[in-house]
């Protein structure tokens, strides 16, 4: 007894429509008339549709369906599509890459914005507003830290990082205070479990009280 796989069977090109669809595509592809096989492409392209109703929301539903047939077809069926066949070679070039760069972040648990916020402190005039802005500065600093590390930090080693991130442009004034660690982090509410009545009593059978006797 031989078995029928899909390991065995061709390669779909789009999964998504099913094996019935890639054999429809396939049969057209043979058919020598070319009125009845544009007759049998236009079919397909609604059962397509059919299957696939989330494409209904993609702009230009139906060029797209056309798009899938070529591909489903490996662009070897001629017939009269109301839109240009798309070319081959842009579905097998592989997507440029896109490079990624840190920028020379130099504590990635900072993160760019508060060097970026660091920076444009630093060139602020000296004063009640700036002061404002390093404190919130600071806090922000500590609660990335814990965040990514999820321990306790020293108030010194932030003031210090600010100092050489700052270049020492930024200085902590008197007044300025640092938050706990339990002010930066959201609390966790735990609820407390609803007490059971324990399982005697849960169990215990109705007794009738005696006092209650007949006359």
């Amino acid at each position: 007894m031989s078995y029928d796989y899909n390991t065995q069977r061709k390669r779909m090109a789009l999964p998504e429509y099913g094996r019935n669809v890639q054999k429809m595509v396939d049969h057209i592809k043979t058919i020598e008339d070319r009125d009845e096989r544009n007759r049998a492409a236009r079919t397909i392209i609604a059962i397509m549709g059919n299957l696939n109703p989330h494409l209904r929301d993609v702009g230009d539903f139906k060029h797209k369906l056309w798009d899938h047939l070529a591909l489903i077809a490996d662009f070897e069926l001629d017939i009269d599509s109301p839109y240009p066949v798309p070319e081959p070679s842009k579905f097998i070039e592989k997507p440029k890459q896109i490079p990624y760069g840190q920028g020379g972040i130099r504590f990635l648990h900072y993160g760019g914005i508060i060097e970026l916020m660091i920076n444009a402190a630093s060139e602020m005039e000296d004063g009640e507003e700036k002061e404002y802005l390093t404190n919130l500065i600071v806090n922000q600093m500590k609660k990335s830290y814990i965040t990514w590390n999820r321990g306790q930090v020293a108030d010194e080693a932030i003031i210090a990082d600010l100092k050489l991130l700052s270049k020492g442009r930024l200085k902590m004034t008197e007044g300025i205070r640092i938050l706990e660690v339990r002010e930066l982090l959201p609390q966790v509410n735990k609820k407390k479990p609803l007490s059971k009545p324990h399982g005697k009593q849960m169990n215990k059978p109705f007794k009738k009280n005696k006092s209650f006797g007949r006359h």
